[in-house]
């Protein structure tokens, strides 16, 4: 997908982004020049708005995948009369917005426009549904005004949203976190009324953080080769994957009061909780007596079957090197020693003849890493999926290692000059934000996706900053059609980037703006973009600024020149304005001469 434009009309902005707020990414000369890959970068000081850009894409896509859903679970059912704009008042997405983008269809499109891409139109005015069009380049045809229904919709819509952002930041995290208990709700729902459920989330926002950085790694190092993840093993030196274990916890307790919610929807038939337990495949009962008498459900009941089933769990264990069910627990271990049968046996059970990708593997790993959440009670998960605050994820429960549904352990793997093997733990946070970031775009790179990177370079060191947008066309290796944008305070993304893929961003009196710098920025020098772009027209450090800012009024005051020079070589160490400032004082020597 190619974004072109995006516009705020909600009249109460959204977060820092003022109502009127728009950006056009592209026009029409742009497209047609346009070559290969290459990302946004979004730069400007803290608090400009770059962050919020990312989000309110995140916003509207989750809005839109919401909308055509085709589970959509009942916790988020809502009343049209009152919600026209599309589902559960939710302050985190913007009540008004104008995106176009083009895409490719699946299938031949009635207007197609710009070589096989669909122009794509979204209107969403305030209290009222969004509006979807067709554009063409022809200005003799209008636009055409498109009924979508969920399959107009998966094809318009991007293959996926990636989000991932740095360290504590949640700015971007909100509308993922949030389809995450969407996607557990439809898995929850369809155990409950033994429906059909195909082993994947139907919606397509996935979201990067440390519990999902283990799925991203293992899946790219049992899938792709070793020339497909240079991008990040030549930093981060892995040679190999040697081992990991997978543990599966499969049923939980319930109380009583949540049983009769498995049992028949249809209100003239009243079942018994005896009657329930007993119909239900996913359910027991203990053996203790009333009123004590608990009960249990299989969580994983969808995912499991025979050895030859084609499901998740079964597919998982064709793969294992050796694995044991606890059955005093009722928790699956499953090991695996990692050589050429295993990562034979994992493309063969997921699908790589097929997609030629690991993405079959994630999402069965997306799918149980999303039982964690199993938790969290109804009334706090409606208040969750209204809330527009930040630090919404903080009102979730953490549980302890041995309460999760899934969990990865003992993820170990081979580093160049390293004589033992290291687990994952082993690894600093810059060797893990190279993984984390790359690993997504290696995951998914054969696909129309809309990647959004909020500062994934923040804790790497500066010969990594400077190689991080060549390893990025590296991880991608030629391959077209996805769309990413990237926040950034680093000047060598921007050194990196032609002027017209830089966004930088400001912000004055509460009025954000974005326009491309005034000068090429390709192969501009780290000091011209930090003046221009940030602001900062010294090359050092402020601390050292106000040293060298009074050796200056010192010999102002007419202090011994060549006493002042020595003081300046002894204290400071090479800079333009170390070199400025003896300079000035050698000028007045000779003046003096």
């Amino acid at each position: 997908m190619k974004l072109l434009c995006l516009k705020i009309t909600d009249p109460k902005g959204f977060r820092s982004l003022q109502p009127g707020f728009e950006y056009r990414f592209r026009r029409e000369w742009d497209i047609q020049e346009e070559q290969g890959f290459a990302p946004f970068i979004c730069a400007g000081p803290n608090g400009s708005g770059k962050s919020n850009l990312l989000e309110a894409l995140a916003a509207i896509f989750y809005h839109l995948e919401c909308i055509y859903l085709e589970n959509l679970p009942d916790s988020f059912r809502y009343d049209e009369d009152a919600n026209p704009g599309g589902f559960r008042s939710d302050k985190a997405i913007p009540d008004g917005f104008e995106l176009e983008y083009l895409i490719r269809p699946q299938d031949e499109m009635t207007v197609i426009t710009n070589a096989g891409q669909a122009h794509v139109r979204i209107v969403k005015q305030p209290g009222e549904a969004p509006k979807w069009s067709l554009l063409s380049n022809d200005e003799q045809k209008g636009p055409v005004d498109l009924i979508i229904g969920q399959t107009m919709a998966r094809q318009l819509l991007p293959d996926y949203v990636l989000g991932y952002s740095s360290g504590e930041n949640e700015i971007l995290s909100l509308p993922f976190f949030k389809m995450r208990f969407v996607q557990f709700d439809e898995y929850w729902q369809a155990l409950k009324q033994q429906l059909p459920y195909p082993g994947r989330p139907e919606s397509r926002l996935v979201y990067l953080d440390s519990g999902f950085s283990q799925a991203i790694l293992l899946c790219n190092l049992l899938f792709q080769d070793a020339d497909a993840h240079r991008p990040f093993s030549e930093d981060v030196k892995i040679e190999e994957l040697k081992e990991f274990r997978i543990i599966i916890r499969r049923s939980i307790e319930v109380g009583e009061s949540q049983i009769p919610a498995f049992g028949s929807q249809d209100e003239n038939k009243r079942e018994s909780i005896e009657e329930i337990v007993r119909n239900h495949p996913a359910l027991t009962a203990t053996e203790d007596e009333p009123p004590d008498k608990r009960y249990r459900v299989n969580l994983v009941q969808l995912l499991d079957g025979s050895e030859t089933a084609d499901k998740i769990i079964p597919r998982l264990t064709r793969c294992a090197t050796c694995w044991y069910l606890d059955e005093s627990n009722d928790t699956l271990y499953l090991d695996y020693l990692v050589n050429d049968a295993t990562r034979q046996a994992f493309r063969k059970n997921f699908d790589f003849e097929v997609n030629r990708s690991p993405i079959a593997l994630f999402q069965a790993f997306q799918v149980l890493l999303t039982f964690n959440l199993f938790s969290v009670s109804a009334p706090l998960k409606a208040d969750l999926y209204r809330s527009g605050s930040h630090y919404v994820s903080e009102t979730v429960p953490t549980l302890a290692s041995d309460e999760r549904i899934m969990r990865f352990k003992f993820v170990k793997f081979r580093k160049t000059e390293v004589d033992e093997p290291v687990t994952l733990k082993n690894l600093s946070d810059g060797e893990h934000q190279l993984l984390h970031t790359l690993g997504l775009c290696l995951l998914f790179k054969n696909t129309q996706s809309l990647f959004l990177l909020d500062e994934p370079e923040t804790h790497l060191n500066p010969d990594w900053r400077a190689n991080f947008v060549s390893r990025l066309h590296e991880s991608f290796n030629g391959s077209v059609g996805h769309e990413m944008l990237v926040t950034t305070h680093t000047p060598f993304l921007i050194s990196d980037s032609t002027p017209e893929k830089v966004l930088a961003f400001k912000k004055a009196d509460g009025v954000v703006s974005v326009s491309q710098p005034d000068y090429n920025t390709l192969g501009a020098s780290i000091n011209k973009i930090t003046m221009a772009t940030f602001g900062k027209r010294e090359t050092i450090g402020r601390h050292a600024q106000s040293k060298l800012e009074r050796l200056r009024q010192r010999f102002e005051q007419g202090e011994d020149k060549d006493q002042l020079i020595a003081e300046i070589n002894r204290q400071l160490g090479d800079s333009v304005e170390k070199v400025l400032l003896i300079k000035t004082i050698l000028d007045s020597m000779e003046g003096q001469g």
